[in-house]
């Protein structure tokens, strides 16, 4: 392992090896400390980008920025839309594609192994379907189920390739929406035809507006449901088979060894950052030379443009985010800073469910009733104080108890026994 040169200090002790093969739940001792680390700054920037959708209609993603956002709160959204905003979902794919890497080599790769992941992938197609019904329609979990279904599907292929299939997946969906909206600028007929949904989808906007904003608990969960239905579920053929693609490449970065030591894996992180980010960025900045708000269906042709390049940025500046906070914790200036996010990784599952318990608590109708009230800037500034409080509580509940709650029923789906709880069971 590498050594901390220059000042003659002591380097930070060695994060946690490799689990091992054993069957069950993995003990926290034996977890990879820099996937919980990473997963934590992941759940801040899902957070982020989610909570606009808590106080504007799921029928408007993809416009770009919200016109009525001026002064602070529209730099506010300039910055999340750029550094944030399709980044951090496929980051957290990513961690999940790792997930899988760890369970499948603990597990093998047999019936019993399968089995048990099947059993994970049910439960938490569950969670997400639960989820958006009774909190937020913008779930994810229902996709990253089904997707991580398929890449159960795809472990026979020589995983020498996943990378390249990986990578080359996500990357021709990206193109696939660049095409569509290549096509529909240089044919205003057929743009025309987009445009004429345009009247329809506003209606929807408007009526769950009005549902989410102003309606009582029940008429908000029909919303909901609706919105579910109607939009998040006709984005699966686009989000399932770029999820898989991360997914892949995230496997195949755990299974490279890569995030098993940050220290010594400084110099190979290093150069993947200088690749990435560059290249995320001109193709980001592409996408802003396109625009950043878009009036709809009536604008697909550039709101397409726009959304397919900023999909392109999307995967190398995660990889490059990736790649920064690795070579973090290789510092010894970073990594004890960086190590307090581990245990809100943990709890990833927990407190993403609870952000969304927050958040729909505040805004929607049957809650506080916020929906509208709070700009940009403000919905910022919420997160963070959110996030810091989940931060600190999960180092209160990981010293007592050995996984979050959510993480504790998702392991007796998966494994079929009630895992031990408490701290001191465990240790009995």
């Amino acid at each position: 392992m590498a050594a901390v040169q220059g000042t003659g200090a002591t380097a930070p002790p060695p994060l946690p090896a490799r689990p091992s093969a054993a069957d069950g739940p993995v003990e926290s001792s034996r977890r990879l400390q820099a996937l919980d680390v990473v997963r934590g700054v992941a759940l801040l920037g899902i957070f982020l980008m989610n909570i606009e959708w808590f106080s504007r209609p799921l029928q408007a993603m993809g416009t770009g920025i919200d016109p009525g956002a001026t002064g602070p709160d529209r730099a506010v959204a300039w910055a999340v839309y750029v550094f944030v905003q399709g980044k951090f979902w496929v980051l957290f794919s990513l961690l999940f594609g790792m997930g899988f890497a760890v369970m499948s080599a603990r597990g093998g790769s047999g019936p019993a192994f399968r089995g048990r992941y099947l059993r994970r992938c049910a439960a938490l197609l569950a969670f997400g379907v639960l989820h958006a019904i009774l909190l937020w329609s913008g779930d994810i979990l229902h996709a990253y189920a089904i997707a991580g279904l398929m890449l159960l599907a795809l472990d026979g292929i020589d995983r020498r390739v996943w990378p390249w299939l990986g990578a080359g997946l996500y990357s021709m969906l990206a193109l696939f929406v660049l095409a569509g909206g290549a096509l529909l600028s240089a044919l205003p007929e057929a743009g025309a035809t987009f445009a004429a949904l345009a009247d329809e989808v506003d209606a929807d906007a408007a009526a769950a507006t009005a549902a989410l904003a102003h309606g009582g608990w029940w008429q908000a969960t029909a919303q909901r449901a609706h919105d579910f239905l109607g939009v998040a579920l006709q984005g699966l053929m686009l989000l399932l088979p770029m999820a898989l693609g991360v997914f892949m490449l995230g496997a195949w970065l755990l299974r490279s060894g890569r995030m098993d030591d940050p220290r010594a894996q400084r110099g190979w992180f290093a150069r993947l950052a200088a690749w990435t980010l560059p290249a995320g960025a001109v193709l980001m900045a592409l996408s802003l030379a396109v625009g950043t708000h878009f009036d709809g269906m009536r604008e697909a042709g550039p709101m397409l443009l726009a959304n397919g390049l900023a999909m392109l940025a999307s995967l190398p500046l995660a990889l490059g985010y990736l790649s920064l906070l690795m070579l973090g914790l290789g510092t010894r200036a970073l990594a004890r800073p960086l190590a307090w996010l581990a245990p809100a990784g943990r709890m990833a599952l927990t407190h993403y469910l609870l952000q969304s318990l927050v958040a729909s608590t505040l805004f929607y109708g049957y809650g506080f009733g916020l929906w509208g009230q709070v700009g940009r800037a403000g919905q910022v500034l919420l997160v963070l104080v959110v996030f810091a409080l989940q931060v600190a509580m999960s180092h209160w509940w990981l010293a007592r108890f050995r996984f979050g709650p959510m993480e504790w029923l998702w392991r007796w789906l998966t494994y079929g026994t009630r895992p031990p709880m408490r701290v001191r069971a465990a240790a009995g």
